[in-house]
């Protein structure tokens, strides 16, 4: 697949074809949402899978603790009853929703990482989503974050307070959220996490590039937090570090006292509560490694992979997103 306006499809990587150590994942179907049975570091998880979000008809699948929707005690799109105990339902596990990158319906990518992450006791929602649509994409990552803030809780989760996290093409329309949250009725995410992506283009979900809106006093209002392989060869890691100091230049701005009264040590706490606000980690790894799969170029997509480079960034990266989506909750 060929590079879309300088981001990279599946990401289009013919870069990376060296990468080695890859391993195939296994799938299930189902319209309602068929379920496996996975585990992770000695953690159970449980895989919802072919979700339908939206009008579109476009699918999601849902990686969670198993037993995440029983235990809150409520039923929902993933089907079961509402169970409950003495001590009352559990806390609704804390969510993420993930957005792959620029190559169409590539929702299987990030299993991988969603899965990682889901053991760390993570509802973690990953949808399709098509570039090559006539709006870019724009309709079904929307759709997808509706279905989100509306069906969450049936699946275990959170549908009012949750990460909106992306890779490649999927962290600029992440963060474009949180720059614009008229487009979704006001709402921002509790935190965006965006992995490997580049912000000077047009956000699929607004129109927009992210660093022009900074540019022009835009301000997400919530964390953001960025990771980005230092052995990118598809997009240099200097994409993720030009933002951040963006970011931690617009949040510096919007603390500011337009009146000039607060006093020095006031003004650099307030420039210490924005700089913390960004934080950006570049673990050793490429564009594909930082969701823990290789790219296979004879399938023209990114595949799981065993690499310990992979493996580590993808640790790094499930636990960053459920630091923020522990806070978040």
């Amino acid at each position: 697949m060929a590079p879309d306006m300088g981001m990279a499809g599946t990401e289009g990587m013919a870069a990376m074809a060296g990468a080695a150590n890859t391993a195939g994942s296994a799938r299930t179907t189902g319209s309602a949402g068929a379920v496996g049975m996975t585990g992770t570091a000695g953690t159970a998880v449980e895989t919802v899978r072919g979700l339908i979000y939206g009008p579109s008809g476009k699918r999601l699948d849902a990686y969670r603790p198993a037993g995440a929707a029983e235990a809150t005690g409520v039923s929902g799109p993933a089907g079961g009853a509402a169970t409950s105990t003495e001590a009352g339902p559990a806390a609704p596990a804390p969510t993420v929703l993930l957005w792959h990158g620029i190559g169409p319906d590539e929702r299987d990518v990030l299993e991988p990482l969603a899965r990682t992450a889901a053991a760390l006791g993570l509802l973690v929602l990953v949808p399709d989503w098509r570039s090559d649509a006539a709006d870019g994409g724009r309709a079904h990552l929307l759709e997808s974050l509706a279905f989100v803030r509306r069906e969450a809780g049936g699946l275990g989760g959170d549908g009012e307070s949750f990460v909106l996290a992306g890779w490649s093409a999927g962290a600029g329309a992440a963060l474009g959220v949180a720059l614009r949250p008229e487009i979704v009725e006001g709402w921002r995410p509790r935190a965006v996490v965006g992995l490997a992506g580049r912000y000077d283009l047009p956000a699929r979900t607004t129109g927009a590039a992210p660093l022009d809106d900074l540019a022009e006093g835009r301000v997400p209002g919530v964390p953001v937090h960025l990771i980005h392989g230092s052995r990118d060869a598809v997009l240099d890691a200097h994409c993720s570090r030009d933002l951040a100091e963006a970011l931690r230049a617009a949040g510096r701005t919007a603390h500011e006292d337009p009146t000039g009264r607060a006093d020095q040590a006031d003004q650099a706490d307030q420039a210490d509560q924005a700089d913390r606000m960004v934080t950006l980690q570049e673990p050793e790894t490429d564009h594909a490694g930082v969701i823990m799969t290789a790219y296979d170029p004879a399938a023209d997509r990114c595949v799981p992979t065993a690499a310990e480079h992979a493996v580590c960034a993808g640790q790094l990266v499930a636990g960053v997103l459920a630091e923020a989506a522990e806070s978040a909750a």
